[in-house]
């Protein structure tokens, strides 16, 4: 195949395209919907490359298959949804408190519970506060195009290596399930394999006989036991976390005269530029901010467009990226209660460019 051919895949499939073009070799997983399409894709492309395709018997033999996989030095992967998220954060626990790195993808379904196949954002909040027990954090990637998802992969695994750290690509069932064309190129900012290599060297598990006498043993492990290492761990984890921001990541689109900044994420920013992209022919000052990085969440970009406009947050969830967006607003010059505004699309509804003009139109209104 010609390398810059377009090639029309669903987004789960430019997922699986992306994570073997970016060097991962291991993927364990287990089934459920609206992902399926990236084990289907991933258990016949990885063999070809030589990889290993496992499907596991759950998530949490997925995600500890994952763990040991990449402890290894191993670009290694898993997916999911939703529900099945939930059984791995335990494990995604133990990798960022291990110094793991590893690389995610949850396209997530309408919740809580069971709930059912259709698109949703309700795991914005499990997704960038860690979602499993103690104060760890993952880096955190949404796509809104098929194109996005193959490019992400690379990110992935590039964060993931340089961090050590477990790595979120966090789509929905739109991006997961829409089909459009993808250039499976890799991206001008790739990082190719052999330098995940090169970073993994250090601290890799791979016995002593491949690294000569006299080699020290390695342990990654996440229990610290004796009189303040726990703490000192902790202060390590924050010193990462805080060093991550250097990857924050936005796209600005028709800010600059923009009297209404719409801010979304995902599947639901890129239906709000079409309305934004209408709204616009019609003389209307309104524009985007989308957020490309979760975590870490671009707060000083945000705050970069104070002061003189007004902020309306949409997402399909009952309010979760709303908190980010107060949070990063809160306490600077000129901003008050009225700032910011939100409004939610219930989850497991698919909705279109026109829904969302209304409440683009009233916030507009009270601007003025």
């Amino acid at each position: 195949m010609n390398p810059v051919e377009r090639i029309l895949i669903k987004g789960n499939e430019a997922v699986a395209f992306g994570a073997v073009d970016a060097g991962c070799r291991c993927y364990f997983g287990y089934p459920i919907t609206p992902q399926n399409e990236i084990p289907e894709a991933l258990s016949q492309l990885l063999p070809e490359r030589g990889g290993q395709f496992v499907q596991a018997e759950s998530e949490v033999a997925a995600v500890n298959m994952l763990l040991g996989a990449a402890a290894c030095g191993i670009p290694a992967m898993t997916s999911s949804s939703g529900c099945g998220i939930s059984l791995m954060q335990e494990g995604i626990s133990y990798m960022a408190g291990s110094h793991i790195p590893g690389v995610l993808v949850n396209m997530q379904r309408g919740g809580p519970g069971l709930g059912d196949i259709g698109p949703s954002q309700g795991d914005y909040f499990q997704a960038v506060k860690g979602g499993g027990h103690g104060d760890h954090r993952n880096l955190v990637l949404a796509p809104s195009t098929a194109q996005e998802c193959y490019d992400f992969m690379f990110r992935a695994f590039a964060l993931a290596f340089k961090y050590t750290n477990p790595v979120m690509v966090l789509g929905d069932a739109i991006v997961g399930q829409i089909k459009e064309p993808v250039r499976r190129v890799p991206p001008s900012d790739a990082v190719p394999g052999e330098e995940l290599a090169r970073l993994a060297a250090p601290w890799r598990m791979e016995g002593y006989g491949q690294r000569g006498a006299g080699a020290q043993p390695r342990l990654l492990k996440s229990v610290y036991l004796a009189e303040g290492a726990l703490a000192e761990r902790n202060q390590l984890l924050a010193e990462k976390y805080e060093a991550m921001r250097s990857e924050c990541a936005w796209e600005c689109v028709d800010v600059d005269d923009a009297t209404l900044v719409v801010v979304a994420f995902g599947s639901i920013a890129r239906i709000a530029r079409s309305t934004i992209r209408r709204l616009r022919a019609e003389g209307h000052r309104v524009g985007l901010f989308r957020p490309v990085t979760l975590f870490p969440f671009p707060s000083e970009a945000l705050r970069s467009l104070l002061p003189g406009r007004r902020f309306l947050v949409m997402e399909q969830n009952l309010g979760q990226m709303v908190e980010d967006v107060r949070q990063a607003l809160f306490g600077m010059p000129h901003v008050t209660s009225d700032t910011v505004k939100w409004h939610g699309i219930m989850p497991g509804l698919f909705i279109n460019a026109d829904e969302l003009r209304e409440p683009m139109m009233q916030s507009l209104k009270e601007v003025r």
